[in-house]
């Protein structure tokens, strides 16, 4: 071994152990299940609807129709707020309100499993409709300045 071959090893060896931590996937995120609500999240029509003029023609319009609900919860971390509903409406859990859960963001929709309240620790998809940061302090140092400003006019 030549000794540019020796100082190159000795350089790169170091070098290994902060290259394998960097390449490591981020864990999950933890976040609180605040609350749950019933949204209306589209119409089931029954009745003769689908065949249209046809039917409409010959003088028969009886379509019965009802509103759907979904659960959509509240998903609280430290920074952000999430909204989200079940991706599977026929076989969605309900979730245990004030527990925290382990989640996994991906594009559009989040994995979560729920390891504190139910049994079930397998993640499950949600859809994601809306997500808004968590500024709790800087909304209150916005009131306090703004309050200080109203009793210096006065």
């Amino acid at each position: 071994m030549n000794f540019k071959t020796l100082l190159l090893v000795l350089l790169l060896v170091p070098a290994l152990p902060l290259t394998a931590s960097a390449k490591k996937k981020k864990g999950s995120e933890k976040g609180m299940i605040e609350k749950m609500e019933a949204v209306p999240c589209g119409a089931k029509q029954r009745g003769l609807a689908g065949l249209g003029s046809f039917w409409a023609s010959v003088g028969v319009t009886d379509v019965h129709s009802h509103e759907l609900l979904c659960p959509q919860y509240l998903l609280r971390t430290d920074e952000m707020d999430y909204q989200i509903r079940p991706k599977d409406l026929k076989h969605a859990k309900l979730l245990p309100v004030g527990t925290e859960g382990e989640f996994k963001l991906k594009k559009n929709e989040i994995l979560l499993a729920m390891p504190e309240g139910t049994g079930d620790h397998s993640m499950h998809a949600y859809q994601v409709v809306a997500m808004t940061p968590n500024n709790t302090n800087s909304d209150e140092g916005a009131e306090k300045k703004s309050s200080s400003l109203r009793s210096d006019e006065r």
